[in-house]
This record gives C-alpha cells, sequence and structure tokens, in this order.
C-alpha cells in the first residue's frame, strides 16, 4: 500500500520526496565488506590434496556464501531504495519504507516539536540528507528519514504545515486610517495607547524558523539560544 491509498478524508500531499541514489550504496557498505573478504579468501585459498585441500574448498565453501548473502543483501537495498516514499500532507507527515522488515509511520503535524537536519559534506555536494523529527512524546516519538532527496527544503515544509496547521497565517492586510482631523490650536493632542507589534505571519514565521535551524545545526548557537528563539518565534504567531 502507497502512501497516497493511506489518506485520510479531506488530507492531500503538498509535497513529497524519495530516497537519493546514495541510499543502497550508503547501505551496503556491509555487503561490500563481504565480498572484499570473499575475494580476498579465493586469493589465499589453498590448492592442493589432503589437509591443504580441504582447508581450501572450506574456504571457496566460505567465500561462496559471504558473496551469495551479499550480493542479495545489496538487491534488497536497492528495492527499498526504488520504494520507499515520504510525503508531507495537510495533517501528517507521512514515510512508508521497507521490504521485509515494513517501516511506516504517520506524525501529526500539530505534535511535531522540533525537526533536525544532518547534512554532511558529501551530502551537501550530492542533495541528500537525514531527517530527525521530534514530537512532544520526546525520543520516544522521534522518526528519522534517512538519505533523503532535498532534506532542508522537506524540513522547512514541515515548519510552515505546522504553522498553518496550529492556527497560524498571512497577517490580515491593515486597511489605510483616515487622514487625521486638524484639532483647534488650543486643544492638546490626544495620547495615543501603545500598540502590540503585529503577529508575524506563517510565512516569516518558517523563514526565521528554518534561518534559526541552519544556525543550530551549523553550531553557530547553542541548544538553551535555539529553544529560547524558537519558542520566542511561535510566540509572536
Amino acid at each position: 500500500m502507497s502512501i497516497k491509498d493511506s489518506l485520510l478524508t479531506n488530507e492531500t500531499i503538498v509535497r513529497e520526496t524519495k530516497k537519493h541514489w546514495f541510499a543502497p550504496v550508503r547501505d551496503s557498505l556491509v555487503p561490500i565488506a563481504m565480498i572484499l573478504i570473499g575475494l580476498f579468501l579465493g586469493f589465499i585459498s589453498p590448492e592442493g590434496d589432503g589437509i591443504f585441500g580441504a582447508i581450501g574448498n572450506l574456504m571457496d565453501l566460505i567465500r561462496l556464501g559471504l558473496i551469495l548473502v551479499a550480493v542479495a543483501w545489496i538487491i534488497y537495498n536497492v528495492i527499498v531504495w526504488r520504494t520507499a516514499e515520504f510525503a508531507i500532507t495537510t495533517q501528517r507527515v507521512l514515510r512508508d519504507e521497507g521490504l521485509l522488515s515494513k517501516r511506516q509511520s504517520a506524525t501529526m503535524l500539530t505534535s511535531v516539536t522540533d525537526v533536525n537536519s544532518d547534512v554532511g559534506v558529501i551530502g551537501r555536494t550530492l542533495g541528500y540528507g537525514d531527517l530527525r523529527i521530534y514530537t512532544q512524546s520526546g525520543k520516544a516519538g522521534e522518526d528519522v528519514f534517512n538519505t533523503i532527496v532535498a532534506p532542508l527544503e522537506f524540513r522547512n515544509q514541515i515548519m510552515e504545515r505546522k504553522i498553518e496547521a496550529m492556527g497560524g497565517g498571512p497577517a490580515a492586510p491593515v486597511a489605510p486610517s483616515p487622514a487625521p482631523a486638524v484639532a483647534p490650536p488650543a486643544a492638546a493632542p490626544a495620547a495615543t495607547a501603545p500598540q502590540a507589534p503585529p503577529a508575524a505571519s506563517a510565512v516569516e514565521s518558517a523563514d526565521a524558523l528554518s534561518r534559526l535551524a541552519d544556525l543550530h545545526d551549523r553550531g553557530a548557537i547553542t541548544d538553551e539560544e535555539y529553544e529560547a528563539k524558537k519558542a520566542e518565534i511561535l510566540g509572536r504567531m
């Protein structure tokens, strides 16, 4: 069953992404090592009769087993890469990946508390990265999206949709006020009450959260500074 088959009533997909082509390479480091070990065993396998012949036959069997298991493992990783789906809807963040070990998750946007990105040097060059989605359940509700395409854009879209789900939206346009009447010469100007700053729009808040997350990911600000500033931005909605 695909992500589109699991949508709720009136729920629509606003953004989708896939696993990057580098995912099967990254997930196949162990089977690749197994193939190399198998080739090495074939290189050092003794030949001849007697004890050396028996050892050589045993090493050949081990080599064959390692290579067969490794090839099957790599094929499985390729299938997982081709079938994995990740999506943001108007209500949830969805994940569907895996074949034998199916990994599915559905996180309500209103329960998302933070989204951290992990994009290394190779990831920035090739365009992939990992996302960690945290919810009100803390570590128990953590969801990890590994080696996905355009992780920063996906993260920003989650935060924008979260703000909308919480009731945030573009600030209403302010109607132009009429020209003030000229007061009589003897009248003192009326005191005006201080006005609260206008609430930030969803786009402005999402952009501020995105820039704040980038600073946090680069280590430019501490965890405490990040949490305090994030709470301030959300409080202005």
